[in-house]
Protein backbone atom coordinates (compact mmCIF):
# COMPACT_ATOMS: atom_id res chain seq x y z
CA UNK A 1 0.00 0.00 0.00
CA UNK A 2 1.50 3.77 -1.03
CA UNK A 3 0.13 6.58 0.99
CA UNK A 4 1.07 9.91 -1.34
CA UNK A 5 0.67 7.59 -4.96
CA UNK A 6 -0.26 10.87 -6.66
CA UNK A 7 3.39 12.23 -6.38
CA UNK A 8 6.82 11.63 -7.97
CA UNK A 9 8.11 8.86 -5.56
CA UNK A 10 4.39 7.62 -4.74
CA UNK A 11 4.21 7.23 -8.16
CA UNK A 12 7.28 5.50 -8.94
CA UNK A 13 6.93 3.19 -6.32
CA UNK A 14 2.86 2.27 -7.40
CA UNK A 15 4.75 1.42 -10.84
CA UNK A 16 8.01 -0.42 -9.11
CA UNK A 17 5.27 -2.96 -7.08
CA UNK A 18 3.28 -3.31 -10.13
CA UNK A 19 6.47 -4.15 -12.23
CA UNK A 20 7.80 -6.64 -9.70
CA UNK A 21 4.52 -8.73 -9.15
CA UNK A 22 5.25 -9.69 -5.66
CA UNK A 23 1.75 -8.38 -4.47
CA UNK A 24 -1.45 -9.70 -5.74
CA UNK A 25 -3.22 -6.39 -4.40
CA UNK A 26 -1.57 -3.05 -4.56
CA UNK A 27 -3.54 -0.15 -2.72
CA UNK A 28 -2.33 3.35 -4.02
CA UNK A 29 -4.00 6.33 -2.38
CA UNK A 30 -3.64 9.87 -2.70
CA UNK A 31 -5.28 13.42 -1.59
CA UNK A 32 -5.84 14.03 -5.69
CA UNK A 33 -7.50 10.55 -6.31
CA UNK A 34 -11.00 9.69 -7.10
CA UNK A 35 -13.08 9.27 -4.00
CA UNK A 36 -12.38 5.34 -3.15
CA UNK A 37 -8.83 5.96 -3.46
CA UNK A 38 -8.70 9.20 -1.95
CA UNK A 39 -6.87 10.25 1.26
CA UNK A 40 -6.23 13.04 3.28
CA UNK A 41 -3.79 12.07 6.47
CA UNK A 42 -4.11 15.42 7.72
CA UNK A 43 -8.30 14.80 8.19
CA UNK A 44 -8.38 11.53 10.65
CA UNK A 45 -12.06 10.69 9.20
CA UNK A 46 -10.17 10.46 5.67
CA UNK A 47 -7.22 7.67 7.29
CA UNK A 48 -10.05 6.09 9.25
CA UNK A 49 -12.14 5.43 5.54
CA UNK A 50 -9.31 4.56 3.86
CA UNK A 51 -7.99 1.60 6.50
CA UNK A 52 -11.35 0.59 6.59
CA UNK A 53 -11.58 0.08 2.73
CA UNK A 54 -7.95 -1.48 2.68
CA UNK A 55 -9.70 -4.03 5.50
CA UNK A 56 -12.52 -4.82 4.00
CA UNK A 57 -10.82 -4.85 0.26
CA UNK A 58 -8.30 -8.17 0.46
CA UNK A 59 -5.43 -9.66 2.19
CA UNK A 60 -3.73 -7.43 5.11
CA UNK A 61 -1.35 -5.00 3.95
CA UNK A 62 2.44 -6.12 4.42
CA UNK A 63 3.62 -3.30 2.91
CA UNK A 64 3.06 0.27 3.60
CA UNK A 65 4.60 2.88 2.53
CA UNK A 66 4.21 6.90 3.61
CA UNK A 67 5.67 8.72 0.94
CA UNK A 68 3.72 12.03 1.34
CA UNK A 69 5.15 15.44 2.60
CA UNK A 70 5.12 19.05 3.14
CA UNK A 71 8.53 21.21 2.03
CA UNK A 72 7.28 23.77 0.28
CA UNK A 73 3.27 25.30 -0.68
CA UNK A 74 1.27 28.86 -1.85
CA UNK A 75 4.30 31.12 -1.71
CA UNK A 76 6.12 29.65 1.83
CA UNK A 77 8.59 28.25 1.54
CA UNK A 78 11.61 26.69 4.22
CA UNK A 79 12.90 29.12 6.28
CA UNK A 80 16.01 30.89 6.11
CA UNK A 81 16.19 33.46 9.38
CA UNK A 82 14.64 33.13 13.07
CA UNK A 83 12.83 35.96 11.29
CA UNK A 84 10.90 34.37 8.52
CA UNK A 85 9.22 31.56 11.07
CA UNK A 86 5.62 31.92 10.94
CA UNK A 87 3.13 29.82 13.31
CA UNK A 88 0.59 28.65 10.90
CA UNK A 89 3.50 27.63 8.55
CA UNK A 90 5.11 25.76 11.31
CA UNK A 91 1.97 23.70 12.32
CA UNK A 92 0.84 23.11 8.90
CA UNK A 93 4.50 21.25 8.39
CA UNK A 94 3.94 19.50 11.59
CA UNK A 95 0.43 18.02 10.24
CA UNK A 96 1.41 16.64 7.47
CA UNK A 97 5.04 15.49 8.10
CA UNK A 98 4.63 14.17 11.44
CA UNK A 99 0.56 14.08 12.72
CA UNK A 100 -0.64 12.58 9.18
CA UNK A 101 1.82 9.44 9.23
CA UNK A 102 1.14 8.97 12.92
CA UNK A 103 -2.60 8.91 12.00
CA UNK A 104 -1.72 6.32 9.35
CA UNK A 105 -0.24 4.17 11.84
CA UNK A 106 -3.03 4.89 14.47
CA UNK A 107 -5.52 2.76 11.45
CA UNK A 108 -3.33 0.84 9.51
CA UNK A 109 -0.81 -0.85 11.99
CA UNK A 110 -3.35 -3.00 13.46
CA UNK A 111 -4.70 -3.86 10.30
CA UNK A 112 -1.20 -5.59 9.70
CA UNK A 113 -0.58 -9.17 10.61
CA UNK A 114 0.31 -10.51 13.52
CA UNK A 115 3.05 -12.49 12.59
CA UNK A 116 5.61 -12.78 9.65
CA UNK A 117 7.62 -9.86 7.98
CA UNK A 118 5.62 -6.43 8.15
CA UNK A 119 6.74 -3.28 6.90
CA UNK A 120 5.46 0.10 7.71
CA UNK A 121 7.96 2.46 5.74
CA UNK A 122 7.66 6.29 6.24
CA UNK A 123 9.43 8.82 4.05
CA UNK A 124 11.74 11.48 6.26
CA UNK A 125 14.65 13.29 5.50
CA UNK A 126 18.32 13.69 6.26
CA UNK A 127 17.95 17.26 7.61
CA UNK A 128 15.42 16.09 10.44
CA UNK A 129 18.33 14.31 12.24
CA UNK A 130 19.50 16.56 15.40
CA UNK A 131 22.69 14.98 15.16
CA UNK A 132 23.58 16.10 11.73
CA UNK A 133 22.28 19.50 11.73
CA UNK A 134 25.15 22.05 10.72
CA UNK A 135 23.89 24.37 9.20
CA UNK A 136 20.80 25.51 10.49
CA UNK A 137 17.55 27.10 9.18
CA UNK A 138 14.73 25.03 7.37
CA UNK A 139 13.51 25.71 11.30
CA UNK A 140 9.71 23.56 10.27
CA UNK A 141 10.45 21.58 8.13
CA UNK A 142 13.74 19.95 10.17
CA UNK A 143 11.45 20.43 13.17
CA UNK A 144 8.53 18.24 11.83
CA UNK A 145 10.87 15.59 10.43
CA UNK A 146 12.44 14.70 13.31
CA UNK A 147 9.27 14.39 14.89
CA UNK A 148 8.26 11.76 12.47
CA UNK A 149 11.18 10.01 13.46
CA UNK A 150 10.57 9.84 16.76
CA UNK A 151 7.10 8.63 16.54
CA UNK A 152 8.95 6.20 13.78
CA UNK A 153 10.73 4.84 16.87
CA UNK A 154 7.53 4.51 19.17
CA UNK A 155 5.54 2.93 16.77
CA UNK A 156 8.79 0.67 16.35
CA UNK A 157 8.72 -0.67 20.35
CA UNK A 158 4.55 -0.58 20.04
CA UNK A 159 4.87 -3.15 16.73
CA UNK A 160 7.37 -4.99 18.21
CA UNK A 161 5.24 -6.04 20.99
CA UNK A 162 2.10 -7.26 18.55
CA UNK A 163 4.47 -8.76 15.77
CA UNK A 164 8.43 -9.71 16.42
CA UNK A 165 8.80 -9.40 12.67
CA UNK A 166 7.41 -6.53 12.01
CA UNK A 167 9.89 -3.68 10.59
CA UNK A 168 8.85 0.00 11.48
CA UNK A 169 11.77 2.59 9.90
CA UNK A 170 12.38 5.77 8.60
CA UNK A 171 13.40 6.06 5.07
CA UNK A 172 15.71 9.41 3.56
CA UNK A 173 14.94 8.87 0.00
CA UNK A 174 17.78 11.48 -1.00
CA UNK A 175 17.02 14.25 -3.32
CA UNK A 176 14.69 13.55 -6.22
CA UNK A 177 13.79 15.40 -9.63
CA UNK A 178 10.21 15.84 -8.23
CA UNK A 179 8.29 19.06 -7.37
CA UNK A 180 8.82 18.99 -3.63
CA UNK A 181 12.53 19.42 -4.65
CA UNK A 182 11.93 21.46 -7.57
CA UNK A 183 12.50 25.18 -6.10
CA UNK A 184 16.05 23.79 -4.82
CA UNK A 185 17.68 21.81 -7.39
CA UNK A 186 19.62 24.80 -8.81
CA UNK A 187 22.31 24.62 -5.77
CA UNK A 188 22.68 20.94 -6.14
CA UNK A 189 26.09 19.77 -7.18
CA UNK A 190 26.26 17.33 -10.38
CA UNK A 191 25.03 14.18 -9.88
CA UNK A 192 23.25 14.74 -6.38
CA UNK A 193 19.57 14.50 -8.17
CA UNK A 194 17.77 10.75 -8.30
CA UNK A 195 14.93 10.70 -10.54
CA UNK A 196 11.88 9.26 -9.42
CA UNK A 197 12.21 6.00 -10.79
CA UNK A 198 15.48 5.23 -9.77
CA UNK A 199 14.52 6.71 -6.16
CA UNK A 200 11.79 3.99 -5.32
CA UNK A 201 13.98 1.18 -6.83
CA UNK A 202 16.67 2.43 -4.32
CA UNK A 203 14.00 2.71 -1.37
CA UNK A 204 12.88 -0.83 -1.94
CA UNK A 205 15.94 -2.34 -2.13
CA UNK A 206 16.72 -1.08 1.06
CA UNK A 207 13.30 -1.87 2.37
CA UNK A 208 14.38 -5.71 1.16
CA UNK A 209 17.23 -5.77 2.99
CA UNK A 210 16.34 -4.29 6.56
CA UNK A 211 15.65 -6.87 8.93
CA UNK A 212 13.45 -6.20 12.04
CA UNK A 213 16.48 -6.23 14.27
CA UNK A 214 16.65 -3.15 12.65
CA UNK A 215 13.05 -1.63 13.26
CA UNK A 216 12.63 2.03 14.54
CA UNK A 217 15.84 3.37 12.89
CA UNK A 218 16.19 5.66 10.08
CA UNK A 219 17.94 4.73 6.95
CA UNK A 220 19.21 6.40 3.43
CA UNK A 221 18.50 5.44 0.27
CA UNK A 222 21.43 3.29 0.04
CA UNK A 223 20.86 1.63 2.97
CA UNK A 224 23.39 3.60 5.29
CA UNK A 225 21.88 4.46 8.25
CA UNK A 226 21.45 8.17 9.68
CA UNK A 227 22.06 9.28 13.34
CA UNK A 228 19.19 10.61 14.90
Amino acid sequence: MIIGASGGIGAALVDALHANGRHDVIHAFARAFPAAQAIDITDEASVAAAAALVAHGGPPPRLVIVATGLLHADGQHPERRLADIDPDWMARNFAVNAVGPALVAKYFLPLMPRSGRTVLAMLSARVGSIGDNRTGGWYSYRASKAALNQLVRGFAIAEARRNPDALVVALHPGTVDTGLSAPFQRALPAGNLTTAPTAAANLLRTIDALTAAETGRIFAWDGSEIIP
